[in-house]
């Protein structure tokens, strides 16, 4: 491409629009299909793809695509092209869900290295908007069932995210925390206990083409009792919701990526 010619007169956010607008569809785009579609050169869309990465409105997939990032899906509603966003779908789920268990319910995503979630309790009308959750995703049993799920480089940024944080102290083994998502992958469920001897239980929510799109969980008081009923609860419940989002407008699934297996505690 003649990059004079084809960027002459254009404002930057005339070529940032251009770019957004190549996903007005989903799906995951090259750099070189990025450019072709927004008529610019290679060397103006690495620079401006670069900055919208850095910026969380587009992601890196793991075989060098590029997709729309998670807040952008959340302002524009694209967490599924075409249909009704998460939140919208999870809602009467995860209200009946605290309903019959009786403990209070979360529903969350990989943004990609934090955790986004809504939460409710027992007894309450609805739920709010997706907030960021400030607890390290390998802390907390629906953190535990996304990592199991997402590329091994995510949980590597993960983790050397929690050392940095820490002071470079291992909040937890590398190689334990791969078993333990080994272990969640393999059984799409997770379990983990905190410090107050609660018990949280977790369960993948899967879309079109077995994308992992969310995660459902559950806290229990007792771990002693009522462990079996939430388990059969949360995955009554995952299963309907994939459902519903499976059969929802057909959707162009993002790189699954090949998660290094690992799981729940």
């Amino acid at each position: 491409m003649a990059g004079g010619a084809l960027e002459s007169g254009r404002s930057v956010a005339s070529r940032v629009s251009a770019i957004l607008m190549a996903f007005r569809g989903g799906g995951t785009h090259s750099l070189t299909e990025l450019a072709g579609i927004a008529g610019l050169p290679i060397s103006t869309t690495h620079r401006l793809v670069g900055e919208l990465v850095s910026r969380r409105v587009l992601e890196r997939t793991e075989r060098g695509g590029y997709r729309v990032g998670l807040p952008l899906r959340m302002i524009g509603g694209l967490s599924f092209p075409s249909a009704p966003p998460l939140l919208e779908r999870a809602l009467d789920v995860v209200n009946d869900l605290a309903s019959i268990t009786g403990t209070s319910v979360r529903v969350g995503v990989l943004d990609p290295r934090k955790l986004i979630v809504t939460a409710t309790e027992p007894g309450r009308a609805g739920i709010d908007g997706f907030v960021e959750d400030a607890t390290p995703p390998y802390a907390s049993a629906l953190g535990r069932v996304l990592l199991a799920f997402s590329p091994s480089e995510v949980v590597d940024e993960v983790l050397a995210a929690a050392r940095t944080a820490t002071g470079d102290r291992d909040p937890i083994s590398p190689d334990r925390l791969r078993r333990v998502l080994g272990t969640t992958r393999l059984t799409r469920l997770a379990v983990h206990r905190d410090g107050l001897g609660r018990c949280e239980l977790a369960v993948p929510v899967f879309g079109t083409g077995g994308t992992l799109l969310a995660a459902l969980e559950a806290s229990i008081p007792d771990p002693k009792s009522g462990f079996e009923q939430v388990r059969g609860a949360l995955l009554i419940a995952a299963s309907s919701l994939s459902r519903q989002l499976a059969t929802s407008a057909p959707v162009a699934s993002p790189d699954a990526g090949s998660a290094e297996a690992d799981a729940t505690g």
